[in-house]
């Protein structure tokens, strides 16, 4: 043992002695400052978010060896550093009115490092790209789209682009879901079956601050958040006269009813339940006929379209229902099954009509048709899944309660 003692004793010795100059790595950075400079740098401006940020060395002996650049929440600006170390330009878009914080390393000719610190701000944008979420927060059938009406038009794809993905939706349980284009001003996101039963839908935006293209930025939009009760669905069959309710799959009550008569039809379709009105005042005159036709106040309906068909009490008809279409091209029934309709269901329920000889619902223009167009199309008004620019604006439709 005494031997082995004596023998690294001396390599003890022998690695103390060897150093002769310190490393240049290890000693403390010195001060760069006055070795480069940045864009956002000198007279005290805020930088322009629509140009890159720049770091470049100011002197032939140092060079940048490494830069981060992060923003107030911590994410990184990705960037590229020249060969010679002489440059470093960001390659993505800084936010407008936002804070960041850059980190530039340098070494001089000697490999001595060197190391600056500073924090900069972007100027604030002077066209802002707003964003409202629909609909108010709340519990909703399982039909409920989401919706995202802007503050301008947003036409070039890429620019839509970058809107989309700044637009989040999330669910528990989760679904996939998609946002389509309705026009260049609003959009609407929807999974490819109905929203589960009991889920809770969170809807925010990443815009703020993000350039969009052309000089517009995205604004600060108010978070939402929804969440759904049981899956009802009402199943109108115009052809026996009969609409079946059910709860989470289970029909739960056969109503006799009666839809539109021929020249007034009902709409085939899927609709959702647009409001529910305990009276709502409905005339002939609104719909075109003669202004003495009829002139009725109407108890327990619930509005399916903009243009005014109605699930809705109708006792004047109730020899019909179950047997014959007698109605203006809304869905009448007894005053007892419509108050039991009007307080069985909600908001964004789900109301389809089969073997009507009336026209298909509309997709947009006159309420909420979405679950109308086939999973495929719909993707297609994504400007991130497909790449599509303009959707066809739709057009609003009058209000004209229909009897």
């Amino acid at each position: 043992m005494l031997t082995c003692a004596l023998l690294v004793a001396p390599l003890i010795a022998g690695l103390s002695g060897c150093g002769g100059s310190p490393d240049p790595l290890s000693a403390k950075p010195y001060d760069a400052a006055d070795q480069i400079s940045f864009s956002g740098d000198g007279d005290g401006r805020k930088a322009d978010p629509d140009k890159p940020l720049e770091v470049t060395a100011k002197d032939d002996d140092s060079r940048i060896t490494d830069v981060t650049a992060t923003d107030a929440a911590g994410r990184y600006v990705r960037g590229e550093l020249t060969d010679d170390g002489k440059r470093w330009r960001s390659t993505v878009p800084l936010a407008a009115g936002a804070h960041y914080t850059l980190k530039v390393s340098t070494e001089d000719s000697n490999g001595a490092p060197g190391r600056r610190t500073v924090d900069f701000s972007t100027s604030s944008a002077h066209r802002l790209l707003k964003v409202t979420f629909g609909p108010k927060a709340g519990e909703y059938g399982v039909g409920q789209p989401v919706t995202a009406t802007l503050s301008r038009p947003v036409k070039d794809p890429s620019a839509r682009a970058v809107v989309e993905r700044a637009l989040k939706v999330d669910s528990r349980p989760a679904v996939e879901g998609v946002w389509h284009w309705v026009d260049s001003r609003n959009l609407h996101y929807r999974p490819q079956e109905y929203w589960p039963a009991h889920a809770t839908i969170t809807v925010h935006s990443n815009l703020k601050g993000i350039r969009i293209g052309g000089g517009l930025y995205g604004g600060a939009a108010k978070s939402l958040r929804l969440t759904t009760g049981d899956r009802i669905e009402a199943l109108t069959d115009s052809g026996t006269h009969q609409m079946t309710v059910k709860r989470n799959g289970v029909p739960i009550r056969t109503i006799p009813i009666t839809t539109g008569m021929p020249g007034f039809d009902t709409r085939n379709g899927i609709k959702v339940i647009l409001a529910k009105e305990s009276a709502v005042r409905m005339t002939g005159a609104s719909i075109g006929l003669g202004a003495g036709s009829y002139d009725l106040m109407v108890y327990w309906a619930a509005r399916v379209t903009k243009s005014g068909e109605y699930v809705h009490a109708a006792p004047w008809s109730t020899g019909s229902q179950g047997y014959a279409n007698v109605s203006h091209g809304c869905t009448g029934m007894s005053t007892a099954n419509a108050q039991w309709f009007f307080n069985t269901v909600r908001l964004g329920d789900i109301v389809q009509v089969v073997h009507s000889n009336g026209e298909d619902m509309a997709t947009f223009d006159n309420g909420y048709g979405d679950w109308n167009m086939a999973w495929a199309d719909w993707r297609k008004g994504s400007a991130i899944a497909s790449g599509q620019s303009d959707a066809t604006p739709a057009d609003s439709a009058r209000l004209r309660p229909q009897v």
